[in-house]
């Protein structure tokens, strides 16, 4: 079964490109998502991230793989990014079932966290 494409503008919802994609990667092996534009790629980013989160109960990981592509829009042609999406076999360290306390941490939780916040070169003050 071939990828899908599914093309972002700047104006999508983050939450509904997630939710397109992590359809389509519970169907296919991959999905292409076109972005042109600094706020479209911002949400297809997002969107890769928030479909991440989406796909963990099925024990699906996604990767992504960026590139450059030349679109078509209207008359003229513009430089955009290609994120290449395959899925992944969820490692067992990050499933939901395998957390300690069967839950996955917040972003707070995370950001409390002193080794998080050492990873980020920040110091408790």
């Amino acid at each position: 079964m071939p990828g899908a494409l599914l093309k972002v503008s700047a104006k999508s919802s983050p939450n509904a490109v997630a939710g397109a994609l992590a359809a389509a990667l519970r169907e296919r092996e991959g999905v292409e998502l076109q972005a042109v534009g600094a706020g479209a790629i911002n949400q297809a980013v997002k969107a890769v991230a928030i479909a991440r989160n989406y796909l963990k109960a099925s024990g699906i990981d996604a990767v992504c793989v960026p590139s450059f592509v030349t679109v078509a829009i209207g008359d003229a042609e513009r430089t955009g990014i290609s994120l290449k999406i395959e899925r992944r076999p969820l490692p067992e360290s990050q499933s939901i079932e395998s957390s300690a306390e069967g839950e996955t941490p917040t972003t707070q939780e995370r950001i409390a966290d002193p080794s998080f916040r050492g990873a980020l070169g920040e110091t408790s003050a």
